[in-house]
C-alpha cells in the first residue's frame, strides 16, 4: 500500500512540511491524492503529530475522514531528540500525545468503527487480545523493520540508521543472513531485555511493551534509565481506552465483529469475570435479521 504523508488541513500540514525553497507542500499532496482516488489506488494517510497539530485531533481526523475521505490512518508521534539532552520544540508533549488519541478515539469508537481503520488503535487492540506486536512499536521485541540504503547498506531499523547499527551490504552478503545475524537478533531482544522495572510492573505493559525504544530517553520515577517519553501520554490513552478495547476483545473472541460496539447498550460481566457484550434485549439484533435481540440471537 502507498504511504501518504499529510499531517492535517493545509495550516496544519504545512506548519513544518515545506520544501527547499521554504513553501508548503500541502497543496501538492493533495494533488497526489486526488490523483491517487482518480484511479482508485488505495493509500495509507502517514500523519506526524507534532506540537501544532497535536492541539487539533479532531480537526486532523474529520479533515482525513470527510474530506480526503480515507481509510486508513498511521498517527506517527514526533519525538526528536536535541542536542541538550531534552527534545525540540517541534516535538510533541506527552499528554498532548494522550490527549490527541483519546478525542479521537471517543469520535472513532462511537461512528467509524469498520470504517476507518487506525493503525494505533488496532495495534493496540491487539494487546488486549494477547496478541502485542501485529505494530512493531507494540511488540515485546523488534527488529523486523530494517532500512535498506541506495548503495545496498542495511541497517537494523529505520530508527536506527548509523554505524552501529550496520548490518552490513546487501551486494557482499545475502541480506538473509543479514537479517538472521547474532547482532540483529540482540538488536531486537535489547528491546525486551532493558525494559525498566516501572514497565514490567504497569498493568498495560501486555499492550505497549514500552513502545518504540527511540523514544526511551527519560528516567522512571525511581530513577531507572529508559523509561519512554510518550509513556505519560499513552497510559492515560489505555486507561480511558480500557472499557471498550476489552468489549471490542471480547466480541473478536466471540467470532462476532469489533464495529459491533456501536450498538452495544450494555456490558455483562459473569461470574468469572469474563466480560460477555450484548445489545439492549429490545435493540434490533446484530445478526441483521429485523428481529429484536431477545427474540433472535438473545435467546
Amino acid at each position: 500500500m502507498i504511504g501518504l504523508s499529510i499531517d492535517g488541513p493545509k495550516e496544519l500540514h504545512d506548519t513544518y512540511r515545506k520544501d527547499k525553497g521554504g513553501k508548503g507542500t500541502f497543496d501538492r499532496v493533495l494533488s497526489a491524492a486526488r490523483l491517487l482516488q482518480k484511479h482508485k489506488v488505495e493509500f495509507n494517510i502517514l500523519c506526524t503529530v507534532n506540537s501544532k497539530n497535536g492541539d487539533h485531533p479532531l480537526k486532523v481526523y474529520r479533515f482525513f475522514r470527510d474530506e480526503l475521505k480515507t481509510k486508513y490512518i498511521q498517527f506517527i508521534p514526533i519525538v526528536e531528540k536535541d542536542d541538550k539532552g531534552g527534545v525540540t520544540d517541534r516535538s510533541v508533549r506527552p499528554e498532548q500525545w494522550g490527549s490527541f488519541l483519546i478525542d479521537i478515539f471517543d469520535e472513532w469508537v462511537k461512528r467509524d468503527v469498520g470504517k476507518i481503520f487506525i493503525l494505533n488503535f488496532d495495534g493496540a487492540l491487539a494487546g488486549w487480545l494477547d496478541m502485542a506486536g501485529t505494530v512493531c512499536i507494540f511488540g515485546p521485541t523488534c527488529g523486523q523493520g530494517t532500512a535498506l540504503e541506495h548503495n545496498g547498506d542495511l541497517y537494523s531499523c529505520d530508527h536506527f540508521v548509523g554505524p552501529n547499527n550496520l548490518l552490513g551490504n546487501i551486494l557482499q552478503t545475502p541480506m538473509i543472513e543479514l537479517v538472521a545475524s547474532d547482532m540483529q537478533r540482540k538488536f531486537g531482544q535489547d528491546k525486551r531485555d532493558t525494559l525498566p522495572q516501572y514497565c514490567r510492573k504497569c498493568e498495560f505493559v501486555h499492550i505497549c511493551n514500552g513502545e518504540c525504544p527511540k523514544n526511551r530517553l527519560i528516567e522512571t520515577p525511581d530513577g531507572e534509565a529508559g523509561l519512554n517519553y510518550l509513556c505519560s501520554g499513552y497510559k492515560a490513552f489505555f486507561e480511558h481506552a480500557n472499557r471498550p478495547m476489552q468489549i471490542m476483545a471480547t466480541l473478536l473472541q466471540q467470532g462476532r465483529l469489533a464495529e459491533e460496539i456501536m450498538r452495544l447498550k450494555e456490558l455483562k460481566v459473569d461470574g468469572n469475570k469474563k466480560q460477555t457484550a450484548e445489545p439492549g434485549r429490545n435493540e434490533p439484533c446484530f445478526c441483521g435479521s429485523g428481529q429484536k435481540f431477545k427474540k433472535c440471537h438473545g435467546k
